[in-house]
Protein backbone atom coordinates (compact mmCIF):
# COMPACT_ATOMS: atom_id res chain seq x y z
CA UNK A 1 0.00 0.00 0.00
CA UNK A 2 1.41 3.39 -0.99
CA UNK A 3 1.56 6.13 1.64
CA UNK A 4 1.37 9.90 1.70
CA UNK A 5 2.60 12.07 4.53
CA UNK A 6 0.64 15.16 5.47
CA UNK A 7 2.78 17.35 7.74
CA UNK A 8 1.05 20.25 9.45
CA UNK A 9 3.41 23.22 9.59
CA UNK A 10 1.21 26.30 9.39
CA UNK A 11 1.39 27.64 12.94
CA UNK A 12 3.09 30.90 13.81
CA UNK A 13 4.11 29.78 17.27
CA UNK A 14 3.58 33.08 19.10
CA UNK A 15 5.09 31.67 22.31
CA UNK A 16 8.41 31.28 20.48
CA UNK A 17 8.55 35.10 20.21
CA UNK A 18 10.25 34.83 16.85
CA UNK A 19 9.92 36.06 13.28
CA UNK A 20 10.87 32.55 12.15
CA UNK A 21 8.05 30.03 11.63
CA UNK A 22 7.91 27.69 14.60
CA UNK A 23 8.65 24.51 12.63
CA UNK A 24 11.92 25.99 11.32
CA UNK A 25 13.50 26.32 14.74
CA UNK A 26 16.28 23.78 14.90
CA UNK A 27 17.03 20.73 17.00
CA UNK A 28 20.44 19.16 16.43
CA UNK A 29 21.10 21.49 13.48
CA UNK A 30 17.93 20.60 11.57
CA UNK A 31 14.52 22.31 11.52
CA UNK A 32 11.83 20.49 13.48
CA UNK A 33 10.01 20.10 10.17
CA UNK A 34 12.92 18.04 8.82
CA UNK A 35 12.83 15.76 11.86
CA UNK A 36 9.18 15.00 11.11
CA UNK A 37 9.95 14.40 7.43
CA UNK A 38 12.85 12.10 8.32
CA UNK A 39 10.71 9.99 10.65
CA UNK A 40 8.14 9.49 7.90
CA UNK A 41 10.75 8.20 5.44
CA UNK A 42 10.50 4.74 7.04
CA UNK A 43 7.12 4.38 5.30
CA UNK A 44 8.72 5.14 1.92
CA UNK A 45 6.03 7.73 1.14
CA UNK A 46 4.97 8.23 -2.43
CA UNK A 47 4.01 11.81 -1.64
CA UNK A 48 4.80 14.33 1.07
CA UNK A 49 2.49 17.30 1.52
CA UNK A 50 3.58 20.07 3.88
CA UNK A 51 0.73 22.34 4.96
CA UNK A 52 2.26 25.79 5.45
CA UNK A 53 0.80 29.04 6.66
CA UNK A 54 2.87 31.57 8.57
CA UNK A 55 6.13 32.14 6.70
CA UNK A 56 5.02 29.78 3.94
CA UNK A 57 7.89 30.66 1.61
CA UNK A 58 10.49 29.85 4.26
CA UNK A 59 8.72 26.62 5.18
CA UNK A 60 8.53 25.62 1.53
CA UNK A 61 12.24 26.31 1.03
CA UNK A 62 13.18 24.17 4.04
CA UNK A 63 10.93 21.30 2.93
CA UNK A 64 12.27 21.31 -0.63
CA UNK A 65 15.86 21.48 0.58
CA UNK A 66 15.30 18.21 2.41
CA UNK A 67 13.11 16.59 -0.26
CA UNK A 68 12.79 18.31 -3.60
CA UNK A 69 9.67 16.28 -4.41
CA UNK A 70 7.72 17.62 -1.42
CA UNK A 71 4.40 19.32 -2.19
CA UNK A 72 3.21 22.48 -0.45
CA UNK A 73 -0.35 23.36 0.53
CA UNK A 74 -1.28 26.68 2.12
CA UNK A 75 -3.58 27.22 5.09
CA UNK A 76 -4.26 30.92 4.96
CA UNK A 77 -6.70 30.90 7.91
CA UNK A 78 -6.06 28.99 11.13
CA UNK A 79 -9.40 27.22 11.57
CA UNK A 80 -8.26 24.04 13.28
CA UNK A 81 -6.47 20.80 12.54
CA UNK A 82 -9.18 19.29 10.34
CA UNK A 83 -9.19 22.45 8.24
CA UNK A 84 -5.39 22.27 7.99
CA UNK A 85 -5.44 18.66 6.76
CA UNK A 86 -8.19 19.51 4.28
CA UNK A 87 -5.83 21.94 2.55
CA UNK A 88 -3.76 18.92 1.43
CA UNK A 89 -6.79 17.47 -0.39
CA UNK A 90 -6.09 18.99 -3.83
CA UNK A 91 -2.48 17.76 -3.70
CA UNK A 92 -3.70 14.21 -3.04
CA UNK A 93 -6.59 14.21 -5.50
CA UNK A 94 -6.95 10.68 -6.85
CA UNK A 95 -4.35 9.22 -4.49
CA UNK A 96 -5.41 5.68 -3.64
CA UNK A 97 -3.09 4.93 -0.74
CA UNK A 98 -2.99 5.71 2.96
CA UNK A 99 -2.35 9.13 4.44
CA UNK A 100 -0.70 9.74 7.77
CA UNK A 101 -0.89 13.11 9.50
CA UNK A 102 2.25 14.32 11.29
CA UNK A 103 3.15 17.61 12.94
CA UNK A 104 6.10 19.83 12.16
CA UNK A 105 6.47 20.85 15.80
CA UNK A 106 6.45 17.27 17.13
CA UNK A 107 9.89 16.07 16.03
CA UNK A 108 10.42 12.85 18.00
CA UNK A 109 7.91 10.33 16.61
CA UNK A 110 10.07 7.24 16.07
CA UNK A 111 10.11 5.41 12.72
CA UNK A 112 9.30 2.18 14.56
CA UNK A 113 6.12 3.78 15.90
CA UNK A 114 5.00 4.76 12.41
CA UNK A 115 5.64 1.19 11.26
CA UNK A 116 3.36 -0.04 14.09
CA UNK A 117 0.67 2.37 12.92
CA UNK A 118 1.01 1.13 9.34
CA UNK A 119 0.62 -2.47 10.55
CA UNK A 120 -2.50 -1.55 12.53
CA UNK A 121 -3.94 0.20 9.48
CA UNK A 122 -4.05 -3.17 7.72
CA UNK A 123 -6.74 -4.22 10.23
CA UNK A 124 -8.57 -0.96 10.98
CA UNK A 125 -9.95 1.91 8.94
CA UNK A 126 -8.51 4.66 11.13
CA UNK A 127 -5.51 4.47 13.46
CA UNK A 128 -4.58 7.07 16.06
CA UNK A 129 -1.33 7.37 17.98
CA UNK A 130 -1.84 7.65 21.73
CA UNK A 131 0.26 7.70 24.87
CA UNK A 132 -0.14 7.25 28.61
CA UNK A 133 0.44 10.68 30.10
CA UNK A 134 1.99 11.19 33.52
CA UNK A 135 0.11 14.48 33.68
CA UNK A 136 -2.74 14.41 31.14
CA UNK A 137 -3.32 18.13 31.55
CA UNK A 138 -5.18 19.60 28.59
CA UNK A 139 -4.49 16.78 26.13
CA UNK A 140 -7.38 15.24 24.22
CA UNK A 141 -8.53 11.93 25.73
CA UNK A 142 -8.86 8.63 23.83
CA UNK A 143 -12.08 6.87 24.78
CA UNK A 144 -11.45 3.16 24.27
CA UNK A 145 -13.67 0.07 24.41
CA UNK A 146 -11.17 -2.77 24.42
CA UNK A 147 -9.08 -2.33 21.27
CA UNK A 148 -11.69 -0.08 19.68
CA UNK A 149 -11.27 3.67 19.77
CA UNK A 150 -14.79 5.09 20.16
CA UNK A 151 -13.99 8.80 20.06
CA UNK A 152 -11.47 11.48 20.96
CA UNK A 153 -12.62 14.18 23.34
CA UNK A 154 -10.80 17.48 23.55
CA UNK A 155 -10.13 18.64 27.10
CA UNK A 156 -12.29 21.73 26.71
CA UNK A 157 -15.26 19.58 25.81
CA UNK A 158 -14.60 16.61 28.12
CA UNK A 159 -16.68 15.59 31.12
CA UNK A 160 -15.08 14.99 34.50
CA UNK A 161 -15.19 11.25 33.84
CA UNK A 162 -13.48 11.69 30.47
CA UNK A 163 -10.85 14.00 31.94
CA UNK A 164 -9.89 11.19 34.33
CA UNK A 165 -8.66 9.17 31.33
CA UNK A 166 -4.84 9.12 31.07
CA UNK A 167 -4.58 7.64 27.54
CA UNK A 168 -4.11 10.77 25.47
CA UNK A 169 -4.11 11.85 21.85
CA UNK A 170 -0.85 12.69 20.07
CA UNK A 171 -2.65 14.08 17.02
CA UNK A 172 -1.02 11.60 14.63
CA UNK A 173 -3.67 9.81 12.54
CA UNK A 174 -3.52 7.29 9.69
CA UNK A 175 -6.33 6.39 7.30
CA UNK A 176 -6.94 5.83 3.60
CA UNK A 177 -6.49 9.24 2.00
CA UNK A 178 -9.90 9.33 0.35
CA UNK A 179 -11.62 8.24 3.56
CA UNK A 180 -9.68 10.82 5.57
CA UNK A 181 -10.88 13.70 3.39
CA UNK A 182 -14.44 12.34 3.25
CA UNK A 183 -14.58 12.23 7.04
CA UNK A 184 -13.07 15.71 7.34
CA UNK A 185 -15.79 17.06 5.05
CA UNK A 186 -18.34 16.13 7.74
CA UNK A 187 -16.51 17.79 10.63
CA UNK A 188 -18.36 20.69 12.27
CA UNK A 189 -16.96 23.51 14.38
CA UNK A 190 -19.55 23.07 17.13
CA UNK A 191 -17.14 23.06 20.06
CA UNK A 192 -15.82 25.38 22.74
CA UNK A 193 -13.04 26.72 20.49
CA UNK A 194 -15.14 27.09 17.35
CA UNK A 195 -12.55 25.12 15.38
CA UNK A 196 -12.67 22.15 13.03
CA UNK A 197 -11.09 19.35 15.05
CA UNK A 198 -9.35 16.52 13.21
CA UNK A 199 -10.13 14.37 16.24
CA UNK A 200 -13.86 14.50 15.40
CA UNK A 201 -13.33 12.12 12.49
CA UNK A 202 -13.15 9.19 14.93
CA UNK A 203 -16.71 9.67 16.15
CA UNK A 204 -17.90 10.21 12.57
CA UNK A 205 -16.13 7.05 11.41
CA UNK A 206 -17.58 4.96 14.24
CA UNK A 207 -21.07 6.25 13.47
CA UNK A 208 -20.62 4.93 9.94
CA UNK A 209 -19.64 1.50 11.25
CA UNK A 210 -15.96 1.93 10.42
CA UNK A 211 -13.30 0.55 12.74
CA UNK A 212 -10.80 2.69 14.66
CA UNK A 213 -8.03 1.84 17.06
CA UNK A 214 -5.11 3.45 18.86
CA UNK A 215 -1.45 2.48 18.89
CA UNK A 216 0.50 3.44 22.01
CA UNK A 217 3.94 5.05 22.08
CA UNK A 218 6.14 6.43 24.82
CA UNK A 219 5.10 9.89 25.96
CA UNK A 220 8.56 11.26 25.11
CA UNK A 221 7.86 10.73 21.39
CA UNK A 222 4.94 13.12 21.50
CA UNK A 223 6.87 16.07 22.89
CA UNK A 224 5.62 19.20 21.19
CA UNK A 225 7.64 22.40 21.02
CA UNK A 226 5.84 25.69 21.57
CA UNK A 227 8.37 27.88 23.37
CA UNK A 228 12.10 28.51 23.63
CA UNK A 229 12.15 26.62 26.92
CA UNK A 230 10.52 23.60 25.28
CA UNK A 231 12.95 23.90 22.36
CA UNK A 232 15.84 23.66 24.83
CA UNK A 233 14.18 20.64 26.47
CA UNK A 234 13.77 19.01 23.06
CA UNK A 235 17.44 19.61 22.24
CA UNK A 236 18.44 18.05 25.56
CA UNK A 237 16.18 15.06 24.87
CA UNK A 238 17.67 14.55 21.42
CA UNK A 239 21.23 14.75 22.74
CA UNK A 240 20.51 12.32 25.58
CA UNK A 241 19.15 9.79 23.10
CA UNK A 242 22.00 10.30 20.63
CA UNK A 243 24.63 9.86 23.37
CA UNK A 244 23.01 6.68 24.65
CA UNK A 245 22.86 5.24 21.13
CA UNK A 246 26.53 6.14 20.53
CA UNK A 247 27.61 4.35 23.68
CA UNK A 248 25.49 1.32 22.78
CA UNK A 249 27.13 1.28 19.33
CA UNK A 250 30.64 0.90 20.71
CA UNK A 251 31.81 4.51 20.86
CA UNK A 252 33.88 5.68 23.82
CA UNK A 253 33.02 9.05 25.35
CA UNK A 254 34.83 10.20 28.47
CA UNK A 255 32.21 12.84 29.28
CA UNK A 256 29.18 12.10 27.08
CA UNK A 257 27.15 14.94 28.58
CA UNK A 258 29.57 17.41 26.93
CA UNK A 259 29.39 15.93 23.42
CA UNK A 260 26.77 17.39 21.05
CA UNK A 261 25.60 15.50 17.97
CA UNK A 262 23.79 16.70 14.85
CA UNK A 263 20.70 15.00 13.50
CA UNK A 264 22.74 13.16 10.82
CA UNK A 265 26.03 12.41 12.62
CA UNK A 266 27.51 8.99 11.82
CA UNK A 267 30.33 7.65 14.01
CA UNK A 268 31.90 4.21 13.68
CA UNK A 269 32.62 1.80 16.52
CA UNK A 270 35.83 2.03 18.55
CA UNK A 271 36.01 5.76 17.91
CA UNK A 272 37.03 7.78 20.96
CA UNK A 273 35.32 11.12 21.49
CA UNK A 274 36.90 13.28 24.16
CA UNK A 275 35.00 15.99 26.10
CA UNK A 276 33.41 19.02 24.48
CA UNK A 277 33.38 17.82 20.89
CA UNK A 278 30.67 19.46 18.77
CA UNK A 279 29.22 17.97 15.58
CA UNK A 280 27.58 20.17 13.00
CA UNK A 281 25.55 18.61 10.16
CA UNK A 282 27.04 16.28 7.58
CA UNK A 283 29.78 14.54 9.58
CA UNK A 284 30.89 10.94 9.11
CA UNK A 285 33.61 9.45 11.30
CA UNK A 286 34.86 5.96 10.49
CA UNK A 287 35.76 3.31 13.06
CA UNK A 288 38.82 3.70 15.21
CA UNK A 289 39.27 7.45 14.90
CA UNK A 290 39.99 9.75 17.84
CA UNK A 291 38.35 13.14 18.25
CA UNK A 292 40.17 15.06 20.90
CA UNK A 293 38.70 17.64 23.24
CA UNK A 294 37.11 20.92 22.15
CA UNK A 295 37.06 20.09 18.44
CA UNK A 296 34.28 21.22 16.10
CA UNK A 297 33.34 19.23 12.98
CA UNK A 298 30.88 20.14 10.23
CA UNK A 299 30.43 18.67 6.76
CA UNK A 300 33.54 16.54 7.21
CA UNK A 301 34.64 12.94 6.65
CA UNK A 302 37.18 11.43 9.04
CA UNK A 303 38.70 8.08 8.10
CA UNK A 304 39.84 5.17 10.24
CA UNK A 305 42.73 5.86 12.58
CA UNK A 306 42.69 9.63 12.12
CA UNK A 307 43.28 11.93 15.07
CA UNK A 308 41.54 15.30 15.23
CA UNK A 309 42.31 17.98 17.80
CA UNK A 310 42.35 19.08 20.49
CA UNK A 311 40.87 22.44 19.52
CA UNK A 312 40.63 21.58 15.82
CA UNK A 313 38.00 22.77 13.39
CA UNK A 314 36.90 20.75 10.37
CA UNK A 315 34.66 22.77 8.06
CA UNK A 316 32.53 21.57 5.12
CA UNK A 317 34.49 19.67 2.52
CA UNK A 318 37.21 18.45 4.89
CA UNK A 319 38.26 14.91 3.87
CA UNK A 320 40.75 13.16 6.12
CA UNK A 321 42.28 9.89 4.89
CA UNK A 322 43.38 7.09 7.23
CA UNK A 323 45.90 7.86 9.97
CA UNK A 324 45.95 11.60 9.37
CA UNK A 325 46.66 13.97 12.25
CA UNK A 326 44.94 17.35 12.52
CA UNK A 327 46.19 19.00 15.68
CA UNK A 328 45.52 21.91 17.97
CA UNK A 329 44.23 25.14 16.47
CA UNK A 330 44.24 23.72 12.95
CA UNK A 331 41.36 24.56 10.59
CA UNK A 332 40.60 22.53 7.46
CA UNK A 333 38.03 23.64 4.87
CA UNK A 334 37.23 22.09 1.48
CA UNK A 335 40.48 20.15 1.52
CA UNK A 336 41.60 16.55 1.17
CA UNK A 337 44.36 15.37 3.48
CA UNK A 338 46.17 12.21 2.33
CA UNK A 339 46.93 9.07 4.29
CA UNK A 340 49.36 9.56 7.15
CA UNK A 341 49.74 13.29 6.58
CA UNK A 342 49.97 15.66 9.53
CA UNK A 343 49.15 19.26 10.34
CA UNK A 344 49.71 19.38 14.06
CA UNK A 345 49.78 23.07 15.05
CA UNK A 346 48.30 26.48 14.31
CA UNK A 347 47.54 26.01 10.63
CA UNK A 348 44.86 26.88 8.07
CA UNK A 349 44.31 24.53 5.12
CA UNK A 350 41.61 25.68 2.72
CA UNK A 351 40.79 24.69 -0.86
CA UNK A 352 43.69 22.27 -0.97
CA UNK A 353 44.70 18.74 -1.88
CA UNK A 354 47.49 17.20 0.19
CA UNK A 355 49.08 13.87 -0.66
CA UNK A 356 50.21 10.98 1.55
CA UNK A 357 52.88 11.18 4.22
CA UNK A 358 53.19 14.96 4.10
CA UNK A 359 54.05 17.14 7.10
CA UNK A 360 52.57 20.63 7.35
CA UNK A 361 54.60 22.78 9.73
CA UNK A 362 53.19 25.03 12.45
CA UNK A 363 51.78 28.34 11.29
CA UNK A 364 51.30 27.29 7.66
CA UNK A 365 48.54 29.08 5.75
CA UNK A 366 47.13 28.28 2.34
CA UNK A 367 46.36 31.81 1.12
CA UNK A 368 43.37 30.72 -0.93
CA UNK A 369 41.29 33.90 -1.25
CA UNK A 370 42.19 36.97 -3.29
CA UNK A 371 39.19 38.99 -2.17
CA UNK A 372 37.01 37.78 -5.05
CA UNK A 373 37.92 34.19 -5.97
CA UNK A 374 39.06 31.07 -4.13
CA UNK A 375 42.17 29.31 -5.47
CA UNK A 376 43.55 25.81 -5.10
CA UNK A 377 46.75 24.64 -3.41
CA UNK A 378 48.11 21.21 -4.37
CA UNK A 379 50.73 19.50 -2.24
CA UNK A 380 52.17 16.14 -3.21
CA UNK A 381 53.34 13.09 -1.27
CA UNK A 382 56.06 13.16 1.38
CA UNK A 383 56.33 16.95 1.30
CA UNK A 384 57.82 18.85 4.24
CA UNK A 385 56.30 22.30 4.62
CA UNK A 386 58.41 24.39 6.99
CA UNK A 387 56.85 26.32 9.84
CA UNK A 388 55.24 29.68 9.04
CA UNK A 389 55.06 29.02 5.31
CA UNK A 390 52.56 31.07 3.31
CA UNK A 391 51.35 29.17 0.23
CA UNK A 392 49.85 31.78 -2.08
CA UNK A 393 47.33 29.95 -4.26
CA UNK A 394 47.10 28.89 -6.98
CA UNK A 395 50.29 27.01 -6.28
CA UNK A 396 51.55 23.44 -6.21
CA UNK A 397 54.33 21.59 -4.41
CA UNK A 398 55.58 18.40 -6.04
CA UNK A 399 56.33 15.07 -4.36
CA UNK A 400 59.24 15.11 -1.88
CA UNK A 401 59.45 18.91 -2.04
CA UNK A 402 60.37 21.11 0.91
CA UNK A 403 59.86 24.73 1.95
CA UNK A 404 62.07 26.66 4.31
CA UNK A 405 60.50 28.10 7.46
CA UNK A 406 59.09 31.58 6.98
CA UNK A 407 58.82 31.27 3.21
CA UNK A 408 56.16 32.97 1.12
CA UNK A 409 55.70 30.59 -1.81
CA UNK A 410 54.12 32.14 -4.91
CA UNK A 411 55.47 29.82 -7.63
CA UNK A 412 55.14 26.09 -8.16
CA UNK A 413 57.83 23.91 -6.55
CA UNK A 414 58.96 20.87 -8.59
CA UNK A 415 59.36 17.34 -7.23
CA UNK A 416 62.20 17.07 -4.77
CA UNK A 417 62.98 20.81 -4.78
CA UNK A 418 63.59 23.12 -1.81
CA UNK A 419 61.82 26.49 -1.91
CA UNK A 420 63.26 29.39 0.07
CA UNK A 421 61.34 32.65 -0.27
CA UNK A 422 62.19 35.11 2.47
CA UNK A 423 64.08 38.42 2.82
CA UNK A 424 67.80 38.36 3.51
CA UNK A 425 68.60 38.90 7.19
CA UNK A 426 70.85 41.77 8.20
CA UNK A 427 72.50 41.91 11.65
CA UNK A 428 73.72 45.30 13.00
CA UNK A 429 75.93 44.89 16.11
CA UNK A 430 74.97 47.05 19.11
CA UNK A 431 72.03 48.63 17.30
CA UNK A 432 69.42 47.09 19.62
CA UNK A 433 70.85 48.85 22.71
CA UNK A 434 71.11 52.15 20.83
CA UNK A 435 67.50 51.87 19.67
CA UNK A 436 66.25 51.20 23.21
CA UNK A 437 68.13 54.24 24.56
CA UNK A 438 66.78 56.47 21.78
CA UNK A 439 63.23 55.31 22.46
CA UNK A 440 63.54 55.82 26.21
CA UNK A 441 64.83 59.36 25.66
CA UNK A 442 61.96 60.11 23.31
CA UNK A 443 59.45 58.81 25.83
CA UNK A 444 61.00 60.90 28.62
CA UNK A 445 60.77 64.10 26.53
CA UNK A 446 57.16 63.34 25.74
CA UNK A 447 56.27 62.85 29.41
CA UNK A 448 58.01 66.09 30.37
CA UNK A 449 55.78 68.22 28.16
Amino acid sequence: MSTALIILAAGQGTRMKSDLPKVLHQIAHAPMLVHAMKAGQVLEPEKIVVVAGHGAELVQAAALEWDESALIANQNEQLGTAHAVAQAGPQLEGFEGDAIVLYGDTPFIRPETLEKMAAARAEHDVVVLGFEAQDPGRYGRLVMQGDTLERIVEFKDASDEERAITFCNSGVIAAPAKLLFDLIAEVKNENAAGEYYLTDIIGIARAKGLSATAVACDESETMGVNSRAELAQAEAAFQATARAEALDNGITMHAPETVHFAHDTHVGRDTIIEPNVIFGPGVTVESGARLRAFSHLEGAHVSRGAIVGPYARLRPGAELAEDTHIGNFVEVKNATIGEGSKANHLTYIGDATIGDGTNIGAGTITCNYDGVMKHQTTIGDRVFVGSNTMLVAPVSLGDDAMTGSGSVVTNDVPDGALALARARQETKPGMARKMVELLKAKKKRKEAK
